[in-house]
């Protein structure tokens, strides 16, 4: 039995544009971004870049425009600094550039307690490395995608191991580098999401809603109340922490 993962899909990304992808697993979200990655190609329909299918391009060459980083990220045992540079391999190793970029990514503060700094080998293979944690390697993954100066920027899930400030911390970032960049985001925190230009709600491979977050949450639709139901939770959350403090 084969399911159609995505069905009738059809919107315009437009240059300098922010979209963000919402809707519950199994939406459709990552799937989309990996077709738009040429990853691999669609059974149906076509996806075109300036009017021309992105089949007809050179993959390597066609890649070379996005900076992207997945949820499912790869962690390298290398130095801390070559984990950042892959995000880029055709580019020169300057340490500056890197570190900026691991500041953005908040990688940079990770970083600065390891007995060698960025020369600290990552992982766990080999004598005198380091291994992080979930939250601290996903900061270093971000990194890459700051280092790579991308025409499109493509995060998927990025900052989900991390806590909401420093996630803040991080699409405050974001927004800086994106500017007059095209930008193509998923995240279920919807906090973060209200950044984009256009939100796309995807239910079961369909695109149900699209709009900013003001038109969306006028609509009163799912996504307004997705977005009411984890404010909610926000709240509440806050106020049992000021409980337990005061306590």
């Amino acid at each position: 039995y084969k399911r159609q993962i995505l069905d009738g899909i059809s919107f315009h990304l437009k240059p300098g544009e922010t979209i963000a992808l919402v809707g519950n697993n199994g939406a459709g979200k990552t799937t989309l971004v990996k077709l738009l990655c040429r990853l691999y190609d669609p059974t149906g329909g076509r996806i075109t870049l300036d009017g021309v299918d992105i089949r007809e391009f050179d993959p390597t060459e066609y890649r070379r425009l996005l900076g992207v980083i997945f949820q499912d990220y790869v962690t390298y045992q290398a130095p801390a600094w070559e984990n950042i540079w892959v995000g880029d391999v055709d580019a020169d190793v300057d340490r500056a550039k890197i570190e900026v970029a691991a500041r953005k990514s908040e990688a940079h503060a990770v970083i600065e307690t390891l007995s060698k700094g960025y020369d600290t080998i990552l992982g766990d293979w080999f004598e005198g490395a380091r291994q992080l944690s979930v939250g601290q390697w996903q900061k270093v993954g971000l990194g890459r995608a700051f280092f790579r100066d991308a025409q499109v920027m493509i995060l998927d899930e990025p900052t989900a191991a991390l806590d909401v400030l420093t996630e803040a911390a991080v699409f405050d970032h974001f927004r800086q580098i994106a500017q007059g960049k095209t930008a193509v985001l998923i995240s279920h925190r919807l906090s973060t999401v209200r950044m984009a230009d256009r939100i796309l709600v995807l239910q079961e491979g369909k695109i149900i809603e699209q709009g900013s977050h003001d038109v969306l949450m006028h609509q009163n639709g799912v996504y307004a109340g997705l977005f009411r139901t984890q404010a909610q939770n926000y709240v509440m959350t806050d106020a049992l922490d000021t409980a337990d403090t005061t306590s």
